[in-house]
C-alpha cells in the first residue's frame, strides 16, 4: 500500500471513531491507558511510590515494603494516575493492633486418642459417599514420634474397590513425616510434608478425576503434588470412610499393622478439591461450606468403646477473617479485604529518603555485589536499592547464598559502602522473612543458614563500616535494624527445637544468638538466667528471668516456651545512636540540674535481647539484667531500648536496681531488646563522698572491733563470775567482733568468687548470731525488771540452740534457695534484688521491734519507779530536782541498753530516705564497741570486782613469797608454814569475805540521790553467783 492509502485508511479510522485529528483536546474514550509498570515511579502526596510487581497478603506487603527501606501507602495516592493502577491496592496503617503479624485464635474441639497401634480402634462415617469426580480431606494430626511405620490416618473402601482412597504416612526416626495419597489402588509417592515434633499439624489431601491432579498440603503450604494419579475415574460410589484404620474389607478387616498412631480431629470432607486459599481457611478452622460432606462432629461418628471418650482440646488456628483497609483507584473509594488475600501494593517514601536510595546508587561500592552475584549466577544482592526483587527467596537457596556472602566478606574485610550495606541488609531480611514451615524442604540444615546468618550479621557490624552505618542512618534507622532482623531468624530457627536437639547456640566475635526450649517446671524455684559469652550469673553479662515470671506462665497452662536470646558487642552502636532515637532525659532533681550538664549520650554496654514464644506467640515477662559499661562516664543512667516504639530507646516499665563503677543492673517489667545508654556529665561531687564514706567505715569498724575484742579477753581474762548475763554478753560481743572482721577484710575478698561467697556467708551468719544474742539481752532485760522474776532464767542450752542454731538454719536455708544469686554484683554481701536479702532483714527487723518494745517498757518502769522513791524522801525535792530525777532516769537506760540490744542498727533503714542518714548509721554504728567497752567493762561492777579481786591475789602471792624468804632466813617462823592461815594477817581478812551472808542482787537499791537510781541496768548478778 503506498503512503497516500496509509493516510486516507487513518483518517477514515479516525472519522469513525467519531474525532478529530486535528483537535488539540482529543477524547480518549474507546482507548485503555497503559498499566502503571512494576517499579514505575509515582508522584503522590507522601513523596514517591512504586508499584511492585508482586500479590501478597497485607502482611507480606508490609514486609516487602520494609525490606525495601520505605513503607505501604498509608493514604490513597491522590495524586497518581488511578486509571493506570491495579482495581485495588493494599494500604497500610498506623495502629499497632494492625501492624503486628496474623495472630491465632484458640479453637476449642474434641479430639481422638488412638494412642499405641491397635486393631480396636477407628471411627466411621456413618453414610455411604456418593461417587466422587474430586475431593479434599482436611484434618488435625499430632503425629506419634515412636510409629516409624506406615500408618493409616483414613482410608474409603467402596463394594467395587477396596482401596478406593487412603492417606498413609510414617515418621522418620528423629525426622520429618512422609505421607502418601492412594487413589483406586494407586500409590503415590511418599513426600516430606512436615516435622515429626509431637506438635499439631493440619494435613489436607486434594485430588481430580480430570487429569489426576493431587496435592498434600500441610500447615497451609503445599508440600507435593502432580497429575497422572488414577486419571479419568471417580472414587466408587457407596464408600465408607473410616479414619484411623486401613480397610482390606468394606468397613473392616482391621489390623494393627496399618493402624495409626497419636491424636486426630477437625477432619473435613468435600466433594470438590480446595483451592490453597479455601486450604489456608481451613487450617484457620474456618471450612469453607461449599460442597462440604462432613463436617467435624465426634457425636456423628461411629466410634469403638475403646477411642471414648474424646479428649477436649484447644487449637491455635490462624485468624483468616481479620480485615485491612485497601483503595480502589476505578471509584476513588476505600475499602477492606481479608488480610491474608493477595494483593497488589506500594510502596513508598518521603523524597528525601528516595533522593538518597538513588545517591547510593552511584557510590563506588559495588565490587562485593558483582562478585556474589557472579559465584551465584543470580541476581542475590540488588545492585540498586530500588530495584525489583528477581523472584521468591526460598530457604534452599537462602541458605546456598549465604554462605557465599559469608565467604566473600570474609575474604574481603574492607569497609562497606551505602550501596553494599543495604543490599546486605536487604538480602538478610528477606533471608528472615522467610516462613518457618518451608524448612523441611532444605537440602542443607536450618542451622547451617542461622550460622552464616549471624556471622554475615557480625561482619557488617565491622568497625571499619561505622561511616558506612551513619550515612544510611537515616534510611535505615541504625544498627538497630540488624538487631530485630538477627531476632527474627531467631525466631525461624526456633520451629526446628527437638528433643534430640532442644537449644541451638550461634557465636561469632561481635553477634550471637541462642534459642532454648525451657521446661518451666524446673525453673520455678530459681528462674531462668542466660549468659553471654565473657559473662557470669551473678556478675555483668546475663539476663534473668524471675521464678515468678515462670510460675504465672504455669498458671496459664504452658509447660513449655521457648527463649530466645541475641546478644551484640560492637562498638558501631556508640556511634551510629541518632539524637533522635533517643528519649528525653530530665534531671531529676534541682540539685542534679544545678550540679551536672549533660555532654553526651552514647551506648555503653552490649546489647541483649530476650524474647519468650510459645505456639501462638511471643509472651512479654519480666527481666532483670546486668551489664558491664564499655565506656567510662561519671554519672550513668541505664536506658533499656524498647524496639517496639519505632526503634526508639525508653525507660518505659524500667528502673535501675544497682548502680556499680562499671556496670549497671536494672529491671524491666517486659521484654525486648536492653542497652545501658551512658549518658556523660560534669559532675561537681560525688566520688569523694562515696570515697569519705568508705573511710569512715573502715575506721569505725576498726575502732568498734578493738574495743569489743578488749571487753572479750577482760572477760575472760578477769574470771568474771560466770552467769547468765556474763554468757549473752561474751556470745554477743565475740559474734559482732568477728562479724565486724570480715566485714573490714570484705573489700579485698571481691576479687576471688570463691573468697567473696565464704565472706558473704559468715557475716550473714555471725550478723545474725549477733542480733540472737541482742535479743536475748533484752529478754533477760524483760525478765528482770519487768517481769521482777529472780529466779534463774531460761537454761543457756536453749540460748545457744536459739542464738547460734536458728541463724545455721537460716543461713543453710537462703543458700539452697538461692544458689545462683545468693551474692550481689561488685560487693560481697547478699543480693538485695532478690528474695535472699530478706533471709537478713526479716530476723533483724524482728529482733529491733521487740528490743524496741522492752526498751519502751523498762524506761516506764525506770521513771515510775524514780517518781514513788523521789515522793519517799524528806525533805521531798523541788521541781527542778524531780525534772532532774526523771530525765536522768529516762537517759540512763536510753544510754546504757541502745548499743547491746541493737537499736542504733534502725538509722540503716533511714539511708534510702536521705544519703545524709548514712553518716549518722556509720558514726553510731561504730560507737557500739566503744559503748560495750565503757558501759559493759570499765563501769561493770563485776569487772571491777574481778579485777580488784585478781590485785589482791596478786600482792598476796607476792607478800606470801616474801614471807617464805623470811622463813628460810629465821628458824622461828618456820612452824608458821603448817598454819599459814593463823599467821597470815592478810589471808585472813580475804577469807572473811564470804563468811558474812549470802550474796545479794546488786539490781536494785533505794533511791535517795542521782547517784543512786531506782533501778539499776548495768550489774545484773543472781543470788549464790
Amino acid at each position: 500500500m503506498t503512503p497516500l492509502g496509509h493516510c486516507l485508511l487513518y483518517l477514515l479510522i479516525r472519522s469513525l471513531s467519531g474525532t478529530s485529528y486535528n483537535s488539540s483536546h482529543e477524547s480518549r474514550k474507546g482507548w485503555s491507558p497503559a498499566p502503571v509498570a512494576p517499579g514505575e515511579m509515582l508522584q503522590t502526596a507522601e513523596g514517591v511510590c512504586t508499584l511492585t510487581g508482586q500479590r501478597l497478603s497485607w502482611w507480606q506487603a508490609q514486609e516487602s515494603c520494609d525490606q525495601r527501606f520505605g513503607h505501604l501507602a498509608l493514604r490513597p495516592p491522590e495524586r497518581a494516575p488511578a486509571p493506570r493502577l491495579p482495581n485495588s491496592v493494599w494500604v497500610g496503617q498506623r495502629e499497632a493492633a494492625l501492624r503486628r503479624q496474623p495472630q491465632r485464635r484458640e479453637h476449642s474441639t474434641a479430639a481422638l486418642v488412638f494412642g499405641e497401634r491397635t486393631a480396636k480402634k477407628a471411627a466411621r462415617l456413618p453414610a455411604a459417599l456418593p461417587a466422587l469426580a474430586a475431593l479434599t480431606a482436611c484434618a488435625h494430626v499430632q503425629w506419634d514420634a515412636a510409629a516409624t511405620e506406615v500408618a493409616t490416618v483414613f482410608s474409603l473402601a467402596a463394594p467395587s474397590v477396596a482401596n478406593a482412597l487412603q492417606l498413609r504416612a510414617f515418621a522418620e526416626p528423629g525426622g520429618p513425616v512422609r505421607a502418601a495419597l492412594v487413589v483406586r489402588g494407586h500409590h503415590a509417592p511418599f513426600s516430606h510434608i512436615f516435622r515429626s515434633d509431637g506438635r499439631w499439624h493440619h494435613v489436607c489431601a486434594t485430588w481430580e478425576q480430570r487429569g489426576g491432579r493431587w496435592a498434600l498440603f500441610a500447615d497451609g503450604r503445599r508440600r507435593a503434588g502432580a497429575r497422572g494419579l488414577s486419571a479419568g475415574q471417580p472414587v466408587p460410589p457407596e464408600g465408607v470412610l473410616v479414619l484411623g484404620q486401613d480397610q482390606d474389607s468394606l468397613g473392616g478387616g482391621f489390623s494393627a499393622r496399618d493402624a495409626f498412631g497419636g491424636n486426630l480431629t477437625d477432619f473435613h470432607l468435600w466433594d470438590r478439591a480446595l483451592s490453597p486459599a479455601q486450604v489456608s481457611r481451613a487450617r484457620a478452622c474456618a471450612p469453607p461450606p461449599g460442597g462440604l460432606l462432613f463436617q467435624w462432629d465426634p457425636e456423628a461418628l461411629d466410634v469403638t468403646p475403646l477411642l471414648l471418650p474424646a479428649l477436649p482440646v484447644s487449637l491455635l488456628c490462624p485468624v483468616p477473617s481479620e480485615e485491612c483497609p485497601t483503595w480502589n483507584p476505578g471509584p476513588g473509594t476505600k475499602s477492606s479485604e481479608l488480610c491474608l488475600h493477595p494483593q497488589p501494593f506500594l510502596c513508598c517514601y518521603s523524597k528525601e529518603t528516595y533522593q538518597q536510595l538513588q545517591d547510593f546508587q552511584s557510590w563506588p561500592d559495588q565490587d562485593i555485589i558483582s562478585r556474589v552475584n557472579a559465584l551465584a549466577n543470580a541476581t542475590v544482592l540488588l545492585p540498586s536499592p530500588l530495584s525489583e526483587f528477581p523472584r521468591i527467596l526460598s530457604l534452599d537457596k537462602a541458605s546456598s547464598f549465604m554462605g557465599l556472602l559469608e565467604r566473600v566478606l570474609a575474604e574481603e574485610p574492607g569497609p562497606l559502602g551505602p550501596g553494599a550495606l543495604l543490599a546486605i541488609l536487604n538480602f538478610l531480611r528477606r533471608v528472615a522473612a522467610l516462613r518457618a514451615e518451608e524448612q523441611e524442604l532444605l537440602t542443607n540444615p536450618l542451622e547451617e543458614l542461622g550460622r552464616s546468618f549471624v556471622s554475615v550479621a557480625s561482619l557488617a557490624l565491622g568497625e571499619q563500616s561505622a561511616s558506612a552505618w551513619l550515612s544510611v542512618r537515616e534510611v535505615v534507622g541504625g544498627p538497630m535494624t540488624l538487631v530485630m532482623t538477627v531476632q527474627r531468624m531467631a525466631s525461624l530457627l526456633s520451629s526446628t527445637l527437638t528433643i534430640a536437639q532442644p537449644q541451638i547456640h550461634i557465636q561469632h566475635r561481635l553477634a550471637g544468638l541462642a534459642v532454648q526450649s525451657l521446661h518451666l517446671r524446673g525453673a520455678s524455684v530459681g528462674g531462668h538466667t542466660f549468659t553471654i559469652p565473657g559473662g557470669h550469673p551473678n556478675e555483668p553479662g546475663h539476663i534473668h528471668i524471675p521464678a515468678g515470671e515462670v510460675r504465672r506462665l504455669l498458671k496459664k497452662g504452658l509447660p513449655e516456651v521457648t527463649v530466645i536470646h541475641t546478644w551484640f558487642t560492637s562498638s558501631i552502636f556508640q556511634y551510629a545512636l541518632g539524637a533522635t532515637s533517643l528519649e528525653s532525659q530530665a534531671p531529676g532533681s534541682p540539685e542534679e540540674a544545678r550540679t551536672q550538664r549533660s555532654l553526651s549520650t552514647q551506648v555503653g554496654s552490649a546489647i541483649l535481647s530476650s524474647e519468650v514464644r510459645d505456639t501462638a506467640g511471643e509472651l512479654s515477662t519480666a527481666v532483670t539484667f546486668h551489664l558491664q559499661h564499655q565506656a567510662q562516664s561519671e554519672i550513668i543512667l541505664p536506658l533499656p531500648p524498647n524496639s517496639d516504639a519505632g526503634g526508639s530507646w525508653a525507660t518505659t516499665g524500667c528502673l535501675v536496681l544497682t548502680l556499680h563503677p562499671d556496670s549497671t543492673t536494672c529491671f524491666c517489667n517486659h521484654s525486648t531488646s536492653f542497652a545501658i545508654l551512658l549518658q556523660v556529665y560534669e559532675a561537681q561531687e560525688g566520688p569523694e563522698e562515696d570515697s569519705l564514706l568508705r573511710t569512715l567505715s573502715f575506721v569505725g569498724c576498726g575502732v568498734s572491733l578493738c574495743a569489743l575484742v578488749t571487753t572479750f579477753l577482760l572477760f575472760l581474762v578477769a574470771g568474771v563470775p560466770t552467769s547468765e548475763r556474763t554468757t549473752i554478753h561474751k556470745n554477743l560481743i565475740l559474734s559482732l567482733a568477728s562479724a565486724e572482721g570480715f566485714l573490714m577484710t570484705s573489700e579485698w575478698a571481691e576479687a576471688n568468687k570463691v573468697a567473696c561467697v565464704a565472706v558473704t556467708v559468715a557475716m550473714h551468719l555471725l550478723f545474725l548470731v549477733a542480733f540472737s544474742w541482742m535479743l536475748a539481752e533484752g529478754l533477760l532485760l524483760w525478765s528482770r525488771v519487768v517481769a521482777v522474776r529472780m529466779q534463774p532464767g531460761p537454761r543457756m542450752r536453749l540460748c545457744y540452740a536459739a542464738g547460734w542454731g536458728i541463724p545455721v538454719a537460716i543461713v543453710v536455708i537462703t543458700l539452697a534457695m538461692h544458689p545462683q544469686d545468693y551474692v550481689a554484683s561488685g560487693h560481697c554481701w547478699l543480693n538485695v534484688h532478690t528474695d535472699a536479702i530478706w533471709a537478713f532483714v526479716g530476723p533483724v527487723l524482728f529482733v529491733l521491734t521487740a528490743n524496741t518494745c522492752i526498751l519502751v517498757r523498762v524506761v516506764m518502769i525506770t521513771v515510775s519507779s524514780t517518781r514513788r522513791h523521789a515522793r519517799m524522801l524528806n525533805p521531798p525535792p523541788g521541781l527542778q530536782e524531780k525534772i532532774r530525777f526523771q530525765m536522768w532516769a529516762m537517759v540512763k537506760p536510753v544510754l546504757a541498753l541502745l548499743p547491746v540490744l541493737g537499736l542504733t542498727w534502725l538509722f540503716g533503714l533511714l539511708v534510702h530516705i536521705n544519703p545524709t542518714w548514712a553518716y549518722a548509721a556509720v558514726g553510731l554504728n561504730s560507737l557500739q564497741g566503744p559503748y560495750i567497752f565503757l558501759v559493759y567493762a570499765v563501769y561493770n561492777g563485776e569487772v571491777q570486782h574481778a579485777l580488784r579481786r585478781m590485785a589482791e591475789k596478786k600482792a598476796a602471792e607476792v607478800l606470801r613469797a616474801e614471807q617464805v624468804h623470811l622463813t628460810k632466813a629465821s628458824g622461828p617462823w618456820a612452824m608458821a608454814l603448817e598454819n599459814p592461815t593463823a599467821w597470815d594477817p592478810l589471808r585472813r581478812p580475804v577469807a572473811l569475805r564470804g563468811t558474812h551472808g549470802p550474796r545479794i542482787s546488786t539490781a536494785f537499791s533505794s533511791i535517795a540521790e542521782p547517784r543512786r537510781p531506782a533501778v539499776e541496768l548495768t550489774a545484773f548478778r543472781t543470788s549464790g553467783v
